[in-house]
């Protein structure tokens, strides 16, 4: 009898670790479901809702760690983790269930993240008061041409004077796009070494006569803010207020190009402003 009771008790511990072992298992596949599901990831990047003082974060992570920062800002996303440990507990389930899946998110964050520079708009030496604004407007409707969702941010004018304040690149890159489009009126292009396409709308006018192809340095001035848009004829202004639209676009493992929200760069670059002369 007691031999019995002691076989049962096996039979029962074993199933105990058993279930644990598989609700494990369970969980664990529960955790990387994100991965599996491509259009729910694809929408948490297009998001980036990353503060700055979490990036900065990230990026101390990184220094003693395999991982990246874009690999811990993909586990945020994923989980809304801070804490090292439990993003690269997540991030290690991660590489071994969905490796290559997730060097390729890896590389598209890289492409919004790791060229950033300087915030697009300076600050001037002169005159304080010569500041702008911007809030968190991406995907907004919008409805000239057609209803759609904003792609970008604004950054607005306290001077609303077209012309008046410079626009500079926020990256390195290659000029890809320049000259008049109906939405945008004039605006520029410039994709960056890590492949971000950062694009630049309602310009006033160009610093330069630039060129497809032509090289551009980080906080090289581009033209000056404007109101151009919105109009089949070129150089058609007036229809909204001076600002400047910032738009950034990554393209995925199939060419697909992908609005991203730049809200979040934005407020990371606001610490990182040039100053230029004008007032």
């Amino acid at each position: 009898m007691k031999k019995q009771v002691w076989i049962w008790l096996m039979i029962l511990a074993a199933m105990v670790c058993f279930l644990t072992v598989l609700t494990s298992q369970i969980q664990q596949f529960a955790r990387i479901t994100h991965l599996l599901t491509g259009q729910n990831t694809k929408e948490l990047l297009r998001q980036q809702e990353v503060p700055a003082e979490l990036y900065d974060m990230f990026c101390s992570y990184e220094k003693d760690s395999e991982y990246s920062r874009y690999d811990y800002l993909l586990g945020y996303l994923f989980t809304e983790q801070q804490k090292q440990q439990e993003l690269e507990t997540y991030l290690e389930l991660l590489y071994q269930y969905q490796g290559s899946q997730l060097q390729e998110l890896s590389r598209m964050e890289q492409a919004v993240w790791a060229d950033l520079e300087y915030f697009p708009v300076p600050l001037s030496w002169k005159d304080s008061s010569l500041v702008t604004s911007f809030e968190n407007s991406w995907m907004f409707d919008r409805s000239f041409g057609g209803n759609r969702g904003h792609e970008g941010t604004d950054i607005m004018a306290s001077f609303k004077e077209r012309g008046h304040y410079p626009v500079v690149s926020i990256t390195d890159g290659t000029v890809e796009k320049v000259g008049w489009l109906k939405l945008g009126g004039y605006r520029i292009g410039i994709r960056s070494p890590g492949g971000g396409y950062f694009y630049y709308a309602h310009l006033n006018d160009y610093a330069r006569e630039f060129q497809e192809g032509d090289q551009i340095q980080a906080g090289e001035l581009l033209g000056f803010m404007g109101d151009s848009g919105y109009g089949e004829e070129e150089g058609t202004v007036g229809k909204f207020a001076v600002h400047l639209h910032l738009g950034i676009y990554v393209n995925d493992e199939n060419g697909f190009e992908i609005s991203v929200n730049p809200y979040w760069a934005l407020k990371w670059l606001e610490e990182k402003r040039l100053k230029y002369q004008f007032s």
